[in-house]
């Protein structure tokens, strides 16, 4: 029978699985940020895996993964707030969320990609 650990490892892989892969597959930058969030949610469901096995154990809750966890978590949400600052200032400045100037022109250019 499988325990509550390996069963929170095993869905720590799957959400670092999916997050890679649609990291991968998907071109716009804000399905690739929450994609990089699904990753991290899956590498903290790990750590709280990894501390709940040792307090299975007997030995109570091992302090290092918590702190990791906890640290992580800060980390995450501010470089999450970070990349959508940025996101939104890019759509502001060139009314586009696309890095490539071929994908979408702007309102106030032209076909060729200057402003007449």
């Amino acid at each position: 029978m499988m325990d509550a650990a390996t069963l929170f490892g095993l869905c720590a892989a799957g959400l670092v699985g999916l997050g890679l892969y649609a990291l991968i597959v998907n071109p716009q930058p804000l399905r690739k940020i929450v994609a990089f969030n699904v990753v991290g949610s899956g590498v903290f469901l790990l750590f709280g895996a990894i501390a709940h096995r040792g307090a299975a154990a007997g030995w109570g809750g091992d302090p290092v993964p918590q702190a990791l966890l906890i640290t992580g978590l800060v980390v995450a949400f501010s470089a999450t707030a970070l990349a959508l600052a940025v996101l939104l200032r890019l759509f502001d400045e060139s009314g586009s969320v696309t890095l490539d100037p071929d994908a979408e022109s702007s309102p106030e250019r032209g076909a060729d990609g200057h402003e007449g």
